[in-house]
């Protein structure tokens, strides 16, 4: 069974356009430009951040929940710069099942350009190839439909609603 000890962060895991990495405090205001957006959090189950205190507190989250190896929340990033345009996330793994799921978001400045097809494929590749994860599901609001057209492209069924 493949070993999530990557130490004390995630793995980069490097792509044409985009790199998935840690975040770090000093992404912060990255952050907050993502998921302060409220057409990025339409569909989402949370509101949007506030504030930068609010996303330093989302990324010790993210941290914490690395740390107990329940979450995997990469920051999406341009390699060019190393600026973070969004998230993408493996969570609910389940080991013995080799399942898991899967989530992203992006700055809407960037939607349209492909960056987030691209992190996923990224984070789907990683999934299936360096964890032996088996199957992959993604939880999205029905009247997402940019979201449902990308995990689709990348080979993503629907399967019902919840």
């Amino acid at each position: 069974m493949p070993s999530f000890d990557w130490g004390h962060e995630l793995p980069r895991l490097a792509g044409r356009r985009v790199d998935l990495r840690w975040l770090t405090r000093a992404d912060s205001p990255a952050i907050l430009a993502t998921f302060g957006d409220p057409a990025v959090m339409e569909f989402w189950s949370s509101p949007p951040l506030q504030n930068l205190d609010g996303a330093v507190n989302l990324i010790e989250e993210i941290h914490e929940l690395f740390r107990s190896r329940r979450l995997f929340q990469w920051g999406i990033c341009l390699p060019h710069t190393d600026e973070v345009i969004g998230t993408c996330t493996l969570l609910n793994v389940d080991r013995a099942h080799r399942r898991g799921e899967v989530g992203f978001a992006l700055r809407k400045s960037t939607w349209g350009n492909g960056f987030a097809s691209e992190a996923v494929g990224l984070l789907l590749r990683f999934s299936f190839e360096s964890l032996d994860l088996h199957r992959l599901e993604a939880d999205v609001d029905p009247k997402n439909e940019r979201s449902l057209r990308l995990l689709e492209r990348q080979g993503f069924r629907r399967e019902g609603y919840l």
